[in-house]
């Protein structure tokens, strides 16, 4: 019978393994490749074991919840990002974060900054760009990216830090390949236009299943649920082993 500290351990490992084989393919340092543990679904258990296991990110996509996992874990020493759709009416709350992945607006950026300043919080983001025109998906434009980077020099308590995608679902995971460089494109295209007004160090890319090619094609971060936890299906099975 295998603990739930030790089956996270196991599997933070293996994925850890994959980001190493994958960077060093590129000829990239596997250090310099983030792995934000998407524990959104999962219990606060599943959070203090998989830090009990070294994972230091965690990625939620619903603000209440990890709200309440953020109480429940006041002394672990994590960063927490948030990889959902951010409704404009959370923006307040959701400066509990350490990362936003999913702005997608000029007017989600400029509430996230006037709530940024008035708790006296920072806040790294990432814009969310929609490159397959999926009306199923939020993200937001290349016309729209440029705004929200025009603006990005007004901006005091949130910065712009890079950029996310999410492509479309597909059971090869080369068929993802074209998003992930296109979106490594964009944002040196990006860079180029307005060298001064923000860093866009980062590029949050690549799941489970297609990870590795995210990271050949430039990610810094990658969001690993499945591969971590398990199947979110199966977790109330796992919990009771």
């Amino acid at each position: 019978k295998m603990s739930l500290e030790s089956a996270l351990t196991a599997n933070a490992t293996a994925v850890q393994d994959r980001i190493s084989r994958a960077a060093a393919s590129a000829g990239r340092a596997a250090t310099d490749i983030r792995l934000i543990a998407v524990s959104k679904t999962f219990s606060v258990a599943h959070v203090k074991a998989a830090a009990a296991a070294g994972l230091h990110d965690f990625g939620e996509n619903k603000v209440q919840e990890a709200l309440r996992k953020q109480a429940a874990t006041p002394s672990l020493p994590v960063n927490w990002h948030f990889i959902g759709h951010l409704q404009s009416n959370m923006t307040r709350k959701a400066t509990v974060f350490d990362w936003i992945h999913s702005v997608d607006s000029v007017d989600l950026l400029r509430r996230l900054e006037k709530a940024c300043t008035e708790s006296g919080r920072s806040l790294n983001l990432l814009l969310q760009v929609d490159l397959a025109g999926e009306s199923t998906k939020h993200g937001a434009s290349e016309q729209e990216v440029n705004r929200m980077i025009d603006l990005a020099t007004e901006c005091q308590s949130a910065r712009i830090r890079g950029l996310m995608v999410l492509p479309p679902w597909s059971d090869d995971p080369e068929a993802t390949r074209p998003y992930y460089r296109r979106l490594r494109q964009l944002r040196e295209e990006l860079r180029a236009a307005s060298p001064n007004s923000v860093t866009l160090d980062q590029l949050s890319m690549g799941m489970s299943r297609d990870f590795e090619i995210a990271i050949e094609e430039g990610a810094t971060m990658v969001r690993v649920g499945t591969a971590i936890f398990g199947n979110r299906t199966s977790r109330h099975l796992q919990q009771r082993r």
